[in-house]
């Protein structure tokens, strides 16, 4: 949890809103703000800045001696990842899921297992999943004995997001070149916008050339 997302739970705390307000607003689970609130102060005492200097404390002494000086621990580490993941734009359950993937053993997963693991509701992990099969993050396989889907994410799961990504871009570009037709290429919006297009479609190109070409580190 970011000191952001403790700013926000003491105003929600000072607006009064009740703790499932306050994780829906944040898009965490209720037991975590429970949690976060009940062993830093209470809804009385809670102090943003405390909680996060707290936690960062316990986590420093819960975890293994780091091999160098700079090394954060683990739980710091896979906080910054998720946070990372989420300013990038992806929403916090569906990173959560993606991280718990990726660092997975086998790096599969039930939709069952992730809700026992994430302590989610499963219609979050179906839309967390749904989004990163769009995306190309992760696939699905069946589990024809046992009736269950398996989502996995493999060694080609990043070329397959660039791919998708890019795609996406192209359709954008020639939709933008299709709009500065229209305008006129010889007018103001027109050429504005060509040139728009024309940059989105080499940069996605390139970008597409490259993924193609280094694919083979994945392997």
């Amino acid at each position: 949890m970011t000191q952001q997302d403790r700013e926000r739970i003491a105003s929600g705390l000072a607006d009064k809103l009740s703790y499932g307000e306050i994780a829906r607003r944040l898009d965490r689970p209720t037991s975590t703000i429970t949690r976060e609130i009940a062993r830093n102060g209470g809804p009385t005492g809670y102090r943003p800045q405390h909680a996060h200097q707290a936690t960062l404390q316990r986590a420093r002494r819960s975890a293994p001696a780091p091999p160098r000086a700079d090394t954060p621990p683990d739980g710091l580490m896979e906080e910054e990842l998720l946070e990372r993941a989420v300013r990038a734009g992806m929403p916090r359950i569906t990173a959560r899921v993606h991280h718990d993937l990726m660092l997975s053993e086998d790096g599969r997963r039930t939709a069952a297992e992730l809700a026992h693991r994430l302590k989610v509701s499963p219609a979050s992990i179906s839309v967390a999943v749904n989004f990163l099969l769009q995306q190309g993050f992760i696939r699905r396989e069946r589990d024809p004995r046992r009736r269950r889907d398996i989502y996995v994410i493999d060694d080609d799961a990043w070329y397959h997001a660039i791919m998708i990504s890019e795609r996406q871009t192209l359709e954008s570009a020639r939709a933008t070149m299709a709009a500065a037709e229209r305008y006129g290429l010889d007018s103001p919006v027109g050429r504005r916008l060509a040139k728009a297009a024309t940059y989105l479609e080499r940069v996605s190109l390139d970008i597409m050339d490259s993924a193609g070409r280094w694919r083979t580190l994945l392997r």
